[in-house]
């Protein structure tokens, strides 16, 4: 190939935001690497977030402990029952919306869901139900019926459960919870949910206390 067409060449990848073979996975302050989806006119990590540090390096809080974790109201992170090596990889991390807050949770250049992004889910084209659209299908993760699971977004949304405000887990392979970036008031978050029995997608709002689940959409 002539050297004019080589140059021409590199700068169409360019303009195309051509970022190499890799181009759709992101990797966090720690390594890890999430596959990535277009959905809509937007670019969504396809896994949970599990990073246990903030993009600038600061270690997030890990709070195994019930009673430190009761009405904490600065950023933590923990795994489901406390064991990484069973749910780090499939589900991710859990963390309190104070963590999410911080605008530093995600890798650089990415953020946080907010209530619009989520939103926008609902508007999905085609049929079926929505919830359906995001949940990962069959029942290795999700219990049966795993209800309309089609997965037909790549969103391969998981049942990771959450921590209440008590430091209580619940609802592994039930149920998904994702926080929202957009607070609900001074005390709660938004949040939307994905159930083993329903083909919907859920908004509701939970004390900021909780943990739950987090993914990431590109800036």
């Amino acid at each position: 190939m002539k050297k004019h067409t080589l140059i021409l060449f590199a700068l169409a990848l360019l303009l195309a935001g051509f970022t190499g073979c890799n181009s759709n996975s992101v990797k966090d302050i720690e390594g890890n690497s999430y596959r990535t989806v277009n959905i809509r006119t937007k670019v969504w990590m396809a896994e949970n977030l599990k990073t246990t540090k903030f993009n600038d390096g600061t270690v997030i809080p890990l709070v195994p402990e019930n009673d430190s974790w009761t009405k904490l109201e600065t950023p933590a992170v923990s795994w489901y029952n406390n064991d990484p090596d069973a749910n780090r990889k499939p589900y991710g991390a859990l963390y309190n919306w104070y963590a999410i807050n911080t605008g530093k949770i995600c890798p650089v250049g990415w953020h946080v869901a907010t209530e619009e992004e989520w939103s926008a889910l609902y508007y999905l084209e085609g049929s079926g139900s929505v919830g359906g659209k995001l949940k990962e299908a069959g029942t290795a993760h999700w219990k049966s019926p795993n209800t309309d699971a089609t997965n037909e977004t790549g969103f391969a949304g998981l049942p990771g459960g959450y921590r209440s405000i008590q430091g209580v887990f619940n609802y592994i392979g039930i149920s998904g919870y994702w926080w929202s970036s957009t607070p609900f008031n001074d005390t709660n978050g938004l949040f939307y949910n994905l159930r083993f029995k329903s083909g919907e997608l859920y908004k509701s709002r939970s004390e900021k206390f909780c943990g739950f689940s987090v993914r990431c959409v590109k800036n």
